[in-house]
This record gives structure tokens, sequence and C-alpha cells, in this order.
């Protein structure tokens, strides 16, 4: 019996085999690691493949239980992913066995984002990696055959996705396919294998022209077919969902209601604070919004496309300079991130990707332009200290860093989306701490970025669990909340254009209790700094405590305060 529970690896080895064998289930996952032999693949999403990955689950599971019995697995570094490892394979084996995998329809995170999104991190310098990208263009028809398949199971048992969802998919594939409105037949992936050396040209249009015709099948399946099937269908998800989904997305099981409070009392508190700044910007406007409003047309502003990937760059460039040594101590490649613009038939959010492990696909930063060429600063300096620097790249590229030191599922993909929004939101924050909003303009954007994270945990909540709107709101007291009345408030309290509000929606419709996770993420991140304050007094390194925090690995909320706290 010894020597059988001598060969039997702890916690971190486990984590870390889980990673090889899921690689080996989704080629995605293992080309945003850096893991060549996956470039050329992409994964089974018909049911077969989702169970085979929730089976995958299971057994690893099973392994770690055997994992944590051994001697030296109550080691800080082994338990902390051990409790990692256990929660978040729980809480993905509770979304699968709940066939939500078969209504994954969302405008930010579904199977056919993910098919178009990793040819944009894939390697693209020599011909191997073309070859590499041809194989896995040609790979595009069965994937999304067998999302498709998925997406029929769950009409034939009655678990539709929400039509405005669908409904704004179709769109997104109309403009991939190079049918959107005003364009004139250019297509993504059409665009994409242009690129290419001109010795591949032919094989590349041809996988092109393939993985093209297959989008444009599955657009036509979900418009002929999938929509009517889910006509009339609930577009919110009700409270058991929603708690399921909160657990995937934060990591703990969240008092929902008392959430929602919080994200009332911080609604009051930044509209005050948005006021104050706001007659600074325009005096005697009717509403911080107002003042916003003047800023898109009389604000500072960057003209043009490439100028503004010019412009962040050097934004992220010079905060990276400014922090380093002094708040933070980093890694010659954490110095590196590049600004990109993101495809076109994107959602309106910005967003981040990952280094790869070694490092050789750096972190990398993505703006929708959304058709505009003209782009006002006050809401870009805040959005680039939240996805850029010190915020998303300082974290995920730390983590890449010190993988070596934790796990690699600690680092890659174990993590918890509450934990890295709350920083990259906590991230703001602490440059406007360190007097980095220099002027009006930048800290009402700032302060709108705030507000709306904060109408996120009020609408997300309120319309998802059909929550009764206070007596003390400025907006329809009394009454229950809508995805219609939700749109309706979000769109009156931000600064944001209309066709983002509408986005964002869609987005929080397809992707119930993620968007909470930034403003309680965050939450959890200030009250762990400020009990280690506390507990440290003078002696107290922000430093230090800094690049403690960032060198932990992934936390969920149940986990992050107390281990934030004890630095």
């Amino acid at each position: 019996m010894s020597d059988a529970k001598n060969t039997t690896p702890l916690p971190r080895e486990v984590a870390d085999r889980y990673v090889d064998a899921l690689v080996e289930l989704d080629p995605i996952t293992g080309t945003f690691l850096g893991v060549p032999h996956s470039h050329s693949r992409l994964p089974d999403f018909s049911p077969e493949g989702q169970e085979a990955a929730a089976e995958l689950i299971r057994d690893t599971l099973e392994q770690l239980s055997e994992a944590e019995e051994r001697p030296g697995a109550e080691s800080d570094v082994e338990r902390r992913c051990a409790r990692l490892l256990r929660e978040r394979l729980t809480a993905e084996l509770a979304v699968h066995e709940a066939d939500e995998g078969l209504r994954g329809v969302s405008n930010l995170h579904s199977p056919v984002h993910s098919v178009r999104e990793i040819f944009t991190v894939m390697p693209q310098e020599t011909d191997e990696d073309w070859s590499a990208v041809i194989q896995r263009l040609h790979a595009v028809p069965a994937a999304l055959v067998g999302y498709r398949a998925s997406l029929a199971a769950g009409l034939t048992k009655e678990l539709p996705a929400g039509p405005r969802q669908v409904a704004t998919v179709i769109g997104q594939l109309d403009e991939w396919v190079g049918e959107g409105a005003g364009q004139e037949g250019t297509e993504w992936f059409g665009e994409f294998a242009a690129r290419g050396p001109d010795s591949a040209r032919t094989e590349l249009d041809r996988a092109a022209e393939a993985a093209t015709r297959a989008v444009r099948e599955l657009r036509d399946w979900l418009r002929d077919v999938y929509a009517p099937g889910v006509e009339g269908a609930p577009e919110t998800v009700g409270r058991e969902r929603y708690a399921r989904w909160s657990r995937y997305w934060n990591g703990t099981d969240l008092d929902l209601e008392e959430a929602y409070r919080y994200g009332w009392e911080e609604f009051h508190r930044l509209l005050e604070q948005m006021r104050t700044e706001a007659e600074k910007v325009l005096p005697g406007a009717a509403s911080p919004w107002e003042a916003l409003r003047h800023l898109d047309t009389h604000g500072q502003a960057v003209d043009g496309v490439d100028e503004v990937a010019d412009w962040l760059q050097s934004l992220m460039d010079e905060a990276i300079e400014k922090l380093d040594g002094t708040h933070f101590d980093l890694a010659e490649p954490v110095r590196r991130v590049e600004s990109r613009i993101a495809p076109p038939g994107s959602a309106a959010a910005p967003y981040y990707t990952q280094p790869s492990l070694d490092f050789s696909r750096p972190g990398r930063t993505w703006l929708p332009t959304m058709g505009e060429t003209r782009f006002p600063v006050y809401d870009l300096v805040t959005t680039w200290y939240h996805e850029g620097v010190p915020g998303h790249h300082l974290q995920l590229a730390q983590w890449v860093h010190v993988a070596d030191q934790l796990s690699r599922y600690q680092t890659t993909v174990g993590m918890v989306s509450a934990n890295a929004e709350g920083w990259a939101l906590y991230a703001e924050r602490l440059m406007d701490e360190l007097g980095f909003l220099t002027d009006a303009e930048r800290r009402l954007g700032y302060l709108d970025a705030q507000m709306m994270r904060s109408l996120r945990v009020i609408v997300d909540i309120g319309m998802h669990l059909e929550l009764e709107i206070p007596e003390h709101s400025p907006f329809h007291p009394g009454e229950r909340w809508t995805p219609q009345l939700a749109q309706e408030f979000f769109d009156a309290h931000s600064g944001r254009p209309s066709d983002f509000v509408e986005s964002e929606l869609v987005r929080y419709l397809g992707m119930p209790g993620q968007a909470i996770g930034y403003k309680l993420g965050e939450r959890a991140w200030l009250a762990g700094r400020d009990a280690a304050r506390r507990a440290h007094g003078d002696a107290f390194d922000a430093k230090a405590w800094h690049m403690a925090a960032l060198s932990q690995g992934s936390l969920g909320l149940d986990d992050l305060e107390a281990e934030l706290s004890a630095l």
C-alpha cells in the first residue's frame, strides 16, 4: 500500500496532467498555451466531444482525491492548487451535466467565436506555420458541424438559447462571410488567408473558401432552423441556472441579493463623484453623461485606426516604464505587450489574449473599432489600464512567468474570471490612486467605466432573477427587471454608444453571472489589500504585496480575499 501511495502524484502534477490531456481534446487551448502540435486541429464540439471532456474531468477528480492523501499535499503550494483544481472542475462538470453546452449561443463566448479567434493568435511567420493554418482551416467545417449537432440536440431536449443571442450571432456571421450591411463581399477567412505566402496561395484560398462556406452553412441553419425553433424562448435564465453559472465564473456561491444591493451602493457612490467631474468638463451639464457626450465630439481624441493602435501601444509602454521598479518588479518577458485591432464582426468590448507559455507569442490587447475612425481618449485610457498595463497583462503574463513555480493549470486554464477581471478593475483604481488620471476628462472616463461595472451587477442579477428595482432607484422604482428595462437603464447611465450597450446586454444574456465578477472581484482585491495593510502597519510594502499577489496564480473568490490578506 505504501509503495502505491508513493507513486501517486501530488496535486500539482495531477493538475498538469489534466492540462496535457485537455490539450489533446481541445487544440484551441493548446494553441493559446503555445503547444505546436495543436495548431493544425480544432476541438470536437459535438455532444460526444463534450462528454469526452467531462469524462476527463471525472477521472481527474478521482486522481485528485488520491493525491490529496499523499504526504506533502498539505503544503501551501499543493493546497492552493488542489483547492483550485477541485473547485474549477466541479463547477465545469455541473455546467456540463446541466446540458448548458447544448445551448451555447453567445455573441462573445461560444465555439464558433473560439474557432475564429484562434486564427488571430496562431504563429504566422514560417511556411510551416502556414501549413498548420491550412490544416486548421480545413478543420473548420467538421468543428462547426459538431457545434451544430450540439445545438440541434438542445432543441430536441427543449433546451433553447435566447432568441436575441441567436439573432445577434446570425448578424455577426453575416459580417464574417462578407454579407453584412455595407460590406462588399469581404470574407474574414479570405482576408486572413491573403496574408499567407504566395507559395501556398492556391491551398490557402481553397481552405479559406471551405471555412467560409462552413460558416455560411451554420449561419443559414441558425437563421432557417434554429431561430424558428427557439422563438418565444425566455431570454433570462432564472435563479437555478444563474447560480450554477455564477459559481462557474466567480469561484464562489454568492449571496446574490447582497451582491445586488452592493451594486446599487456603488451606483450611488459613483454617481456623486461623476457629477463632480462632469461639472469640470461641462459646467451646468444636466448629467455626467451629457458631459461625456460633449467629450465624444469636443474632447481629446485619436483619429485613425492605425493611429489609435500606435497610441494605445505608447500608453502601455509609458505605464510599464513608470510602474516597473516603483510599484511592480517586472521580468523582461512581462514588459512586452502588443496593441492590436480586433477583427471585424467582434463583440463591442475590447479584450486581451495571454502570452504563450514560452512567451514566443506576447500578450496582446485588442480594440474593436465598430466601424469608427475617431476614438475619444477619455474612454481609452482607463480601458487600456484594464486590458493592458497594469491590468490583465501584468497579471496573466506574470502567471506565465511563474508557471514553473506553481503549475501550468493554475496559471492558464484554471483562471477564474472574477479573479482576473477583479484585478483589472483594481488596476484602473490603482492608476487613479497613483495620480495617472490627471485631468477631468480622463477621470470622468474612469468613473464611467467603474459605473458600467456597477450597472453590470445590478442588471445582470436583476434581470436574470427578475428582482425588484428598489424604491431609492431613479429608474422605475418598484418594478421588476426585464431585459428591455435593463437596456434602457444601462443606456441612460453610460457614456457608451447605443450599439455598445446593446452588444453588452446580449453578452449578459448569453453569459449569465460573468459580468458581475468585475466589481465583486475588485471588492475582494481591495479587501485583501486593506487587511494586509492593517496586518503590516507602517511596514506594508505595496510593491512587494502586488508581486506576491500576482504570483499566486488563479484563485476563486472563495479563497482570494483570505490569501491576499495573509501576504
